[in-house]
């Protein structure tokens, strides 16, 4: 019996590994705004059920599951998929493209930035050792 016991909780357990890798998977598939319009072209944000799903999701938001997620901001677009008005406008492929586009101004000048506070942190930790 406890064989059978071990056996149904490591079963569960991995079950929950794998829901927890898909689910992982599929959240951060939806920083692509170009995942978003191929969705919603197909119908999938006039679905109720997927939409309740969407809104499952949002448990991702929580610091102990955010954590493991290498692209962040697929949680604003989770934010942004609660709203119906959103979901139908990724239909259209400017919208996708013009999301795109700002993903990557935003990308640019983080980096810009980043690379600015890290020459000032450079700078300021050379003139320490100097003195």
């Amino acid at each position: 019996m406890e064989g059978t016991l071990f056996t149904d909780r490591t079963s569960h357990d991995t079950g929950n590994r794998l829901r927890f890798q898909l689910e992982l998977e599929f959240v951060q598939c939806l920083a692509n705004p170009n995942y978003l319009n191929f969705l919603a072209q197909r119908g999938y944000f006039k679905d109720k059920a997927f939409v309740n799903y969407l809104k499952y999701l949002l448990y991702w938001k929580e610091p102990e599951y955010a954590k493991y997620l290498k692209y962040p901001q697929c949680l604003h677009m989770l934010e942004l998929l609660q709203y119906e008005h959103f979901r139908k406008e990724l239909v259209n492929a400017q919208c996708a493209k013009f999301i795109d586009e700002q993903q990557i101004l935003h990308w640019q000048h983080y980096s810009r930035k980043r690379m600015r506070l890290q020459q000032a942190l450079a700078e300021q930790q050379q003139n320490t050792s100097v003195k």
